[in-house]
């Protein structure tokens, strides 16, 4: 679902904030990434949806950041941020999807002002790990990491980190990779290239969107979920017909044109400013710099594709 964040004032938020008077929202909050994000919303599927997608954080934690979550008579939808506070507010959105990665998206911002204290990033990426080392994979809407990690899992030797969005720190000698969720939110069309899956969620309930929060260790056993990794390598994900060399490794220059031409492969980012592009390309060339970086144009098979993936392993 492609939307638009509009950046608003303290005062804008202030105003919204009367305008709840004492309408009754649910209420959660949630630990990612050390932050707590509190959601408060008039959906209670939403609610529990949020529940069951992340891990849960203590009631006496005040929120790093907040999301609002409600319909309007107006039945538009908005998605509006207010960056001194991390304040968020969601209108008249039904789609569960939007919602988690917005949340991510307040959690990604909130770090990235403190990038050169901490040297933390976020990508909206999958990833799959094999004993203690795994891969990255970054790319553009339908380019194929979902198609691809779940791919990979079908495999004893692979363990299942991410299908959407991870946390990195940069230590002297390592890239650490951390989850970002508890549980993830599938599609139900798993089965459609990877027939193993379709008796596996065959008895799950799906939304209107066909999707549903998932605990991962149904589908691949408590011992192959991870919740921490080291990067060994970063594979960018493209499907273009016009260029035919499925696989191959790219250059520091060829990798961070790539990513700055595509915004990073990241459409949930709640500000888009110089000092923003700044700060991701800085981060970029000292991530590129450590690990070795591949293209994987999606152009062949899944099975073909998946078979470039497993050499890097």
């Amino acid at each position: 679902m492609e939307y638009k964040v509009k950046l608003i004032s303290q005062e804008k938020k202030r105003e919204f904030m009367k305008s709840l008077n004492l309408r009754q929202l649910y209420q959660a909050k949630a630990e990612i990434h050390g932050t707590c994000i509190k959601l408060l919303t008039d959906n209670k599927e939403f609610r529990n949806m949020w529940v069951e997608n992340f891990k849960g954080m203590l009631e006496t934690i005040r929120p790093h950041g907040r999301i609002f979550c409600i319909c309007t008579k107006s039945k538009k939808m908005s998605v509006e941020y207010e960056p001194l506070s991390n304040t968020l507010i969601v209108k008249n959105c039904d789609y569960y999807g939007l919602l988690k990665s917005v949340a991510l998206a307040l959690v990604a911002d909130f770090i990235e002002k403190f990038t050169s204290e901490h040297r933390r990033y976020s990508l909206h990426t999958s990833y799959v790990d094999s004993a203690g080392g795994g891969v990255c994979m970054m790319g553009l809407s339908k380019s194929g990491k979902t198609t691809l990690t779940y791919g990979l899992m079908l495999e004893k030797k692979y363990n299942f980190v991410t299908d959407d969005w991870i946390f990195v720190r940069l230590y002297d000698n390592e890239i650490v990779v951390n989850s970002s969720e508890k549980n993830s939110y599938i599609r139900d069309d798993l089965g459609e290239v990877w027939g193993e899956y379709k008796d596996r969620i065959k008895n799950i309930k799906f939304d209107k969107y066909s999707r549903s929060i998932l605990d991962v260790t149904k589908l691949f056993g408590d011992g192959r979920v991870r919740k921490e990794s080291v990067m060994t390598a970063l594979v960018l994900l493209k499907r273009d017909k016009k260029d035919r060399i499925p696989f191959r490794k790219l250059s520091a220059k060829e990798a961070l044109d790539f990513l700055i031409k595509n915004d990073f492969c990241n459409p949930h980012m709640l500000v888009r400013n110089k000092e923003k592009k700044m700060l991701r390309v800085e981060f970029f060339k000292e991530l590129i710099s450590r690990t070795d970086v591949y293209m994987l144009n999606t152009i062949e098979t899944p099975q073909e594709s998946l078979e470039h993936l497993k050499k890097l392993f």
